[in-house]
């Protein structure tokens, strides 16, 4: 099963150490911009290849309380925000890469029955994942019932 809730951000690092990589810290403004509205849910679908992994890498870095990520963001854009500070670890976050679970698992309900299996698990982690991280928030699998 990978890690799902608060995975950390070794992969935005990564990205970060990259030749190619942009400054797209902006969406997190966007991103925040949306909490706790009626706008809260967001899709991004693009064509391959334009970098939506890597900003759900970023979002993860910067949102998820399982690291800490103050650092990674000094010199971009997201740091002149006003808020900057607000919401940088201070979230569960839930990464779902849907695409590569179904590389190697190539079924949608194995992916779902899966994660049905983590929110029963005897550990108490993983029993996390189907719980409001914070007020007004949906549990995971009330969400995959909505796709």
């Amino acid at each position: 099963m990978g890690i799902y809730l608060n995975p950390g951000n070794t992969a935005f690092q990564k990205a970060l150490r990259s030749e190619i990589y942009i400054d797209k810290t902006e969406l997190i403004n966007v991103t925040n911009s949306r909490i706790d509205t009626g706008n809260c849910y967001m899709c991004v679908s693009r064509p391959r290849r334009f970098g939506k992994s890597m900003a759900a890498d970023m979002l993860t870095a910067y949102y998820s309380k399982g690291c800490c990520s103050d650092g990674l963001f000094a010199g971009y854009e997201i740091e002149k925000n006003a808020d900057y500070q607000t919401h940088l670890n201070r979230h569960c976050v839930i990464r779902l890469d849907v695409q590569r679970f179904l590389e190697t698992k190539r079924d949608l309900d194995t992916f779902i029955a899966e994660m049905e299996r983590a929110e029963s698990s005897p550990f108490p982690i993983m029993r996390k994942i189907n719980r409001p991280c914070k007020r007004g928030s949906l549990p995971v699998m009330r969400i995959i019932n909505r796709l």
